[in-house]
């Protein structure tokens, strides 16, 4: 199957459990949950007009709308020319695609495969592959997280700019995860002041944990 891939970059993972991870990143293009503090707008939209070749797309060094189509076997051929054996495969929304063939694909040839997603589309990969969700409330495309995505999650990064963004993680999520013994993590947007403040004062009242983008601040993608 054809996927739209916006980017492929190697790169160190600087979010939440993998943080410090060294990482190759899929990043596909296509994306209706419509976050307005989003840093990869570029994807949202697949538009023919800014398809290019997979060659072009692979020699990419900055953000673009830019596109192309990649099957599972040039995704795979592509990441084993680089050194790191963890996938992330991230968007855009991944699962606006099916992505299962992929998941396996990689994780059958020995790639730990993480999933960004915003939980706003049905999870469907390899049973082996790590689901990062990272809930997406209220958003302008009007998508709804799907309850049994916070199931399968194996962790959830909620994105936090204000106080009451740390009221909706007891509203919002299902009681039965919060109950797991599966991390939840506080992400301050935009490495604001005041958001980390109400990260930090969250985190200690209600023993969650705190990612902090440390890719951004150590300069890489």
């Amino acid at each position: 199957m054809a996927l739209p891939i916006n980017e492929i970059f190697t790169t160190i993972q600087g979010e939440a459990t993998y943080a410090g991870t060294p990482a190759t990143f899929v990043r596909l293009q296509g994306c209706a949950v419509g976050c307005g503090w989003c840093d990869t707008k570029y994807t949202w939209v697949v538009d023919d007009k800014n398809k290019i070749d997979t060659v072009d797309l692979i020699s990419k060094s900055s953000d673009s709308p830019q596109w192309s189509t990649m099957t599972e076997l040039d995704i795979l051929q592509e990441v084993k020319k680089r050194q790191p054996k963890h996938i992330v495969i991230t968007g855009g929304e991944p699962f606006e695609n099916n992505i299962f063939y992929l998941t396996c694909l990689l994780i059958n040839n020995g790639y730990t495969v993480q999933v960004e997603t915003s939980g706003t589309k049905p999870i469907n990969a390899h049973d082996d592959a790590f689901i990062t969700l990272s809930p997406k409330w209220d958003m302008a495309g009007g998508l709804t997280v799907i309850d049994d995505n916070y199931l399968r999650a194996n962790e959830i990064k909620v994105p936090v700019g204000k106080q009451s963004d740390i009221t909706k993680i007891s509203t919002m999520i299902p009681a039965n995860y919060l109950d797991k013994s599966k991390p939840l993590w506080l992400q301050p947007l935009s490495q604001s002041k005041k958001a980390t403040e109400i990260c930090v004062a969250a985190a200690i009242m209600h023993s969650y944990k705190i990612s902090v983008q440390t890719h951004k601040y150590v300069g890489v993608r």
